[in-house]
């Protein structure tokens, strides 16, 4: 090939490869924002962050935690409404009747109970960070536009931040009944991980 020709010949390979790259991460990130299940989680941290904290770790996990299972719940019913799995759809009917029970329970707590002291700001702290990592290990996620798929994987993020929110109330908590929800949560959503990391494993 003459020289004169053969340098506009690979400058256009080379943008033609780096526009590929470019569609292609820009079309995963279009899927990334149009999935239905990431936009809950998305605005279930914008409803986090304007919650009201009060610096008691019981009342802030448990009204925290009441806006986390509304989320799951969300998410839970758009893969009955969407999702194809007999399986998947079984772990989400699950997740809605478990998850509502606890609403219930964290309710019951925060309407007769009042913060308490010594306020304990570092809680707080704790329950930003776990929610920042379960959002940036959500943002590393491919969406497939699968919804049994997507809805298994961004689950595994969900439930790992409550067990890591309620670890962080075993630590700091001082009431017996958010106590007690925070060892069930973490016992029950460690399985249910386990669960959906075998389907996903057996769902590529």
């Amino acid at each position: 090939m003459n020289r004169l020709l053969r340098l506009p010949f690979f400058a256009l390979l080379v943008f033609s490869v780096l526009f590929t790259a470019c569609k292609k991460d820009h079309d995963m990130d279009d899927m990334k924002h149009e999935s239905v299940y990431m936009k809950i989680m998305m605005d279930m941290m914008t409803q986090m962050d304007a919650q009201a904290k009060t610096q008691d770790p019981d009342h802030d996990y448990a009204a925290q935690m009441v806006l986390h299972h509304e989320a799951a719940i969300k998410m839970a019913e758009e893969e009955l409404r969407t999702g194809t799995n007999q399986e998947m759809k079984t772990t989400a009917q699950d997740i809605i009747t478990k998850q509502r029970g606890e609403i219930t329970q964290f309710n019951a707590f925060l309407g007769g109970h009042q913060p308490a002291q010594p306020l304990v700001p570092q809680f707080n702290q704790l329950q930003k960070t776990n929610m920042d990592r379960m959002m940036a290990a959500s943002d590393a996620r491919t969406m497939t536009a699968r919804p049994d798929y997507d809805f298994a994987q961004l689950m595994v993020d969900h439930h790992q931040a409550a067990i890591d929110n309620s670890e962080a109330l075993l630590q700091h908590g001082r009431q017996n009944t958010t106590r007690s929800l925070a060892q069930a949560i973490i016992a029950d959503q460690r399985q249910e991980i386990a669960a959906l990391q075998n389907w996903l494993a057996r769902n590529r």
